[in-house]
């Protein structure tokens, strides 16, 4: 991996952790729309986003393809639904907490995700992990040995988010499509249900009546779904898992808070248990990553010398000969 797909991965996973904490915050301005209200809008405003952002690309003959193929072949089309299922409900309950006091539980589940996401690298895909890894996994355990101790069990929103991204991105590069227009193809899937649920509810009917959200801020829910989205996917691609998992933790940083300073959430002293191995794994993730854009800058500038040393030894052989003759 050269240094320019790593340094472009890691700025993309940090500018998505930045956005999904904002869009946490951002579900109180929604009122009085729910949690499903607020997933079903998300989805259809963000699917315009994800096709403009397709066409920006020019993407577009890699999506024909892909529908095309979706069309003619039910076992692809049953696997783009199960990947698109399993972002849905990720993406639902990502609002739904906030609105219910859960934020800080669903906090805990990301902090927990890149822990399974690094061991998932380690040991389904054979990626080797540096003493920094190595660090950052066993703080991160600490944090989660404690939480254990403490209430003997998770509470499930943090289980739905720490045992459903996984397999969520196992499938995804099973699929081996483009990270873009996947996204857009998930999207195109979940929208059908999203637009039944919101016909069912009658949200169509509420929204027409709040001329603030459905001008302003349901378009802007859109807007920054689906640049947050499209960046962690795309991140995902330009990263080795491992670090990937690992740089997920700044996301739950941040939404840590955003569910105490904006939502009003507790955070009691025994919290400081599960959280403060964690943030130590956060700050060995932010070394680690610094170390290795280091080593990668290094390595280029060391490559254009070594040629040109061997440009100069050419030379001198080729001189050599000539003295022979």
């Amino acid at each position: 991996m050269n240094q320019h797909d790593l340094g472009r991965g890691v700025a993309l996973s940090v500018a998505a952790s930045a956005l999904f904490a904002l869009l946490s915050g951002y579900t109180k301005w929604l009122a009085p729309l729910d949690g499903l209200d607020i997933f079903a809008w998300r989805i259809i405003w963000t699917l315009p986003g994800a096709l403009a952002l397709v066409a920006l690309r020019r993407r577009w003959p890699q999506l024909r393809e892909l529908l095309v193929r979706l069309v003619t072949s039910p076992r692809l089309l049953l696997a783009f639904a199960l990947v698109a299922a399993l972002l849905g409900v990720q993406l639902w309950i990502f609002l739904w907490a906030p609105l219910h006091g859960r934020a800080l539980e669903v906090s805990l589940g990301y902090f927990l995700l890149p822990l399974a996401m690094v061991l998932l690298g380690r040991f389904h895909y054979g990626e080797r992990l540096d003493a920094f890894q190595w660090a950052g996994v066993a703080a991160a355990a600490a944090g989660v040995a404690h939480e254990l101790f403490v209430t003997h069990a998770f509470a499930w929103p943090t289980l739905v988010v720490m045992l459903g991204y996984p397999p969520y991105f196992v499938l995804r590069r099973r699929l081996n499509a483009d990270p873009l227009v996947s996204f857009a193809v998930e999207i195109m899937l979940i929208a059908p249900v999203a637009a039944i649920m919101l016909f069912v509810r009658h949200s169509f009917s509420d929204v027409a009546g709040e001329p603030h959200l459905w001008l302003l801020l349901l378009p802007g829910l859109g807007a920054l779904s689906t640049i947050a989205l499209a960046s962690y996917l795309r991140a995902s691609r330009h990263l080795p898992l491992a670090l990937f998992g690992i740089l997920g933790y700044v996301e739950p940083v941040l939404l840590v808070g955003v569910a105490v300073l904006l939502l009003g959430e507790p955070f009691s002293t025994r919290q400081l248990g599960t959280y403060v191995p964690i943030w130590i794994a956060v700050v060995l993730t932010g070394v680690h990553s610094a170390l290795l854009l280091k080593r990668e800058r290094s390595r280029k500038q060391t490559l254009p010398m070594s040629e040109h040393h061997a440009s100069v030894e050419h030379e001198t052989v080729a001189e050599e000969v000539e003295r022979i003759d």
